[in-house]
């Protein structure tokens, strides 16, 4: 996608190793940052310089790829794959991407692995972009039906970041937003802020800004109000992880915007690449593991001082503790549609088997 008019992708491989865009300085200031150890792509993921579900994938694929420029030994793959693992507990597509690495890999002689890693995490990249545009194509669909009964713009309403720079390029959950501006329908969006990181905020208003799509920054507490007062024609989010009957993981409030949408008659719509799809799961609500990210991520706020420098302030009082899980699980009943890259399919084990019979798990 573009900034400043210039395309860019979330993530590259140079000649020291791997370009990212730094998501922690966004959207003061834009840095592109060079990864070249397992170290420093570890952190990258924990940290969250690069974050999403899809884009964690490929940073860990990537992540190694440099361990294995350095140490290509079976013991440096499994312990290369073990600290990567731990980075990020919820996203399924970490684990997703590392065990596609491990499987084209572990067969290979040492000799050959770097090399062969370098172009696989490349071939995932390819892949991500891929599931992407067609999930656009699929809710371009949606936004265009929309559009066809009204002549105001189409308004949408999204939580958090699902967009391009959560995956490789385009975007879950913006790329049918982007398919639908470029095509010349008119659209706006509202942009849930997203505490306790602010990522719609932050990350969704800065691309879709650069991108020329009319939006606005709500705060999170917003969305109903406007869903209950006409609004909203439509809810598109991403997702973290979504079982395989349909309950979806995603950024925490997500569900709260699902109770909202039901109560008002707004189609919920999820935009769930397969590798975000774990098929292994059957009760989002008991079964995914929840991150519970550090306090200081809700009793402390960074934005641009009046001096033009990136700060850090305390909005609580100094003793007050805060709780912070980083998800919440939307149960299927309240999603109206999974936008995945075979079309939109129901949220429920059925739709999801008949359109990825090829990952179906039976039930222990």
């Amino acid at each position: 996608m573009r900034v400043a008019g210039k395309p860019y992708r979330t993530i590259w491989p140079t000649a020291g190793g791997v370009s990212i865009i730094d998501q922690t300085r966004l959207p003061h200031e834009f840095d592109v940052v060079e990864l070249k150890t397992l170290a420093d792509a570890a952190k990258a993921i924990k940290q969250m310089q690069v974050r999403g579900a899809p884009l964690i994938g490929i940073a860990a694929a990537y992540g190694l790829a440099l361990a294995l420029r350095d140490d290509a030994s079976d013991t440096s793959l499994v312990q290369a794959i073990a600290v990567l693992t731990a980075t990020r507990p919820t996203a399924v597509n970490l684990a997703w991407a590392l065990a596609r690495m491990k499987e084209h890999l572990a067969p290979l002689p040492p000799s050959e692995r770097a090399e062969a890693a370098f172009v696989r995490a490349g071939e995932l990249a390819e892949e991500d972009v891929a599931l992407c545009a067609s999930i656009g194509d699929h809710g371009l669909a949606l936004i265009r039906d929309l559009a066809s009964k009204k002549r105001a713009p189409v308004n949408i309403l999204t939580h958090c970041n699902a967009g391009w720079l959560a995956t490789v390029d385009w975007g879950t959950a913006t790329a049918p937003m982007y398919k639908a501006h470029d095509a010349g329908i008119p659209i706006h969006v509202f942009v849930d802020e997203t505490r306790p990181r602010n990522q719609g905020a932050a990350l969704t208003a800065w691309e879709l800004g650069e991108h020329g799509i009319a939006h606005h920054v709500i705060v999170d507490n917003a969305g109903g109000h406007f869903m209950q007062h006409g609004g909203v024609d439509l809810v598109i989010v991403g997702t973290d992880r979504t079982s395989a009957t349909g309950d979806v993981c995603n950024k925490i409030g997500t569900y709260l915007k699902a109770l909202a949408a039901k109560d008002n008659g707004v189609p919920f719509y999820v935009a769930a690449p397969s590798p975000s799809i774990d098929f292994a799961v059957f009760d989002g609500v008991a079964d995914i593991p929840i991150e519970e990210r550090g306090e200081e991520e809700v009793t402390l706020m960074q934005g641009l001082s009046a001096a033009g420098s990136i700060e850090r302030v305390r909005v609580v009082p100094e003793k007050s503790p805060a709780a912070n899980p980083a998800f919440d699980v939307t149960p299927a009943r309240l999603v109206t549609g999974l936008i995945t890259e075979r079309g939109v399919i129901k949220a429920n084990e059925a739709a999801l088997a008949a359109a990825f019979p090829e990952r179906v798990i039976r039930r222990s």
